[in-house]
């Protein structure tokens, strides 16, 4: 199997906690093939859409620690044909760009790619959650979006709560994520001023969220492969920070799913699945659903190491079984082509 991770530089990679990487490693050791590019690098050669390729060398024996093999995988740079691999591993982070999907609709039927294009149009930001249809509040937490800034405040006053989550629509790694106050009311049109009014001119989006009591003791990241969660852990916030993201200085844990996250992520593995979100990271608090990560979710290390287990290795079995699949579609297409050719 061939396989290009969609990815940031290799030198922007953490060796020691990088999901990207250890899904990187797993492939190595299992001798595929394995590119990595950036969206930057994608091109079009003579009508034929390629990418400038980091291509990592086949290693006779490949080192069990992922900084040792960071440290020791030898590289080179070279420009591929995206339509060669097997596999397109999506693990950009947020925000999603438009024209690189653009440049991989022209290979969509040629490659497995993980997550599907349209699975990534969909869900690339934090509207998705609304896609699940909880009239009631039972899985996701009172939501408002919206660009319009006193429509805003009057929520805010209007709350039943007196404090809310505001967020920007397409952060990511807690950027941006704040607790707001009533008892901070004179501080909020700046804030909003702030977060949806940009500097060149245009509006942004923010999103208003309802306020989940224990929120204060973290959430948790729950990793879902093919509609199923596969691992799951305990984020808690440092003692100066609210936000529970490792990458804002949060700590983990680990975590026995609960009857309520258990029914969750039966009641949307489903969608997930037919909207081709095969592999994704949801955050939960109090059971309830407060965000989808669909374009490089993390957190298989720290899993790794709290339960002393390779969750890498369960997605990467799905994804030969999935080549296979279709490997053996085509044979088949081939062989009755033949049939009836020599008819």
């Amino acid at each position: 199997m061939n396989i290009c991770f969609l990815m940031y530089p290799w030198e922007e990679i953490d060796p020691e906690n990088d999901t990207s990487l250890a899904l990187i490693h797993e492939c190595v050791k299992r001798n595929h093939g394995v590119a990595l590019c950036t969206p930057a690098n994608l091109t079009i050669r003579n009508s034929v859409t390629n990418a400038f390729c980091t291509v990592i060398g086949r290693m006779e024996k490949v080192p069990g620690n992922l900084k040792s093999f960071y440290k020791k995988a030898e590289i080179r740079e070279e420009m591929l044909p995206l339509a060669g691999f097997d596999v397109i591993f999506m693990r950009a982070n947020p925000p999603l760009d438009p024209i690189m999907l653009n440049f991989l609709d022209s290979v969509k039927d040629d490659v497995f790619i993980v997550n599907s294009l349209q699975g990534l149009r969909e869900a690339n930001n934090k509207l998705y959650t609304a896609a699940f249809g909880d009239s009631h509040d039972n899985i996701i937490p009172v939501t408002h979006v919206s660009k319009n800034k006193n429509y805003l405040v009057k929520q805010i006053k209007e709350s039943k709560s007196d404090k809310m989550i505001l967020k920007p629509l397409n952060g990511f790694g807690g950027s941006g994520v704040i607790l707001i106050e009533k008892t901070a009311m004179s501080n909020i049109k700046s804030l909003l001023d702030f977060y949806v009014s940009g500097s060149d001119g245009s509006s942004n989006y923010v999103i208003l969220q309802e306020y989940i009591e224990g929120a204060d003791q973290g959430d948790v990241r729950i990793l879902i492969l093919n509609g199923e969660p596969i691992g799951a852990m305990r984020r808690i916030p440092g003692s100066d920070d609210h936000r529970s993201n490792v990458s804002a200085g949060g700590s983990v844990a680990k975590h026995t799913l609960t009857k309520q996250e258990k029914a969750l992520c039966k009641q949307i593995g489903p969608k997930l699945v037919k909207d081709g979100l095969y592999f994704v990271g949801i955050d939960v608090i109090g059971g309830k659903l407060v965000e989808v990560n669909v374009m490089s979710p993390g957190g298989i290390t720290y899993m790794n190491k709290v339960y002393k287990t390779k969750i890498q290795s369960k997605i990467i079995d799905f994804i030969e079984s999935k080549v296979i699949d279709k490997l053996q579609a085509f044979n088949r297409r081939s062989r009755l082509r033949n049939e009836v050719e020599n008819a």
